[in-house]
């Protein structure tokens, strides 16, 4: 498959068949950007939870002949600034071969689409302070970087919903 290959890709929300292939993708992404293994088993239930409750998120999946070959998940945020949603783009990966090729790109034009469907303010993401190649492709796409830095505190290791909510009630 050549550079200059056209490649046609279909975009579509992921469903309870998609399930595995995003489940390994986030298995594979891990260990590469982060050399992180992931227990496949527990992300299997993340993304099942996550497909079955759009509260928690919606994937997109992007197609090539029929298979996934890369997904990413989109979740809400409320901005009381401005009386709207934004959106979070995270979980991101795209098959090796299919990098640099349009696969995002797509993604993305159905992101910025389902978007103005539903009035959605901004879309945003967070992306590793060295993974260069993807903010270059971000930055082709018109986006920005933002003033913000991100903070985090981990406050449970695998400890599950149900478990913390638990420990909050006591």
């Amino acid at each position: 498959m050549g550079n200059t290959e056209k490649i046609k890709y279909e975009v579509s929300v992921g469903n309870a068949a998609d399930i595995e292939s995003i489940a390994q993708f986030q298995v594979d992404m891990a260990l590469e950007s982060e050399g992180t293994v992931l227990d496949k088993e527990r992300v299997l239930q993340g993304v099942t939870a996550a497909v079955n409750d759009v509260a928690k998120g919606t994937y997109l999946v992007c197609r090539a002949n029929g298979d996934a070959i890369s997904s990413l998940m989109l979740t809400r945020e409320w901005s009381d600034w401005n009386n709207q949603w934004y959106w979070w783009i995270q979980s991101v990966y795209v098959k090796p071969e299919y990098r640099g090729k349009g696969a995002y790109r797509a993604m993305y034009e159905k992101i910025k689409e389902m978007a103005q469907e539903q009035n959605i303010s901004q879309v945003r993401l967070y992306v590793d302070k060295t993974n260069y190649s993807a903010q270059q492709v971000y930055k082709k796409l018109g986006m920005d970087e933002c003033h913000y830095y991100m903070y985090e505190e981990v406050l449970t290791t695998g400890a599950t919903l149900e478990a913390c909510a638990a420990i909050l009630v006591e």
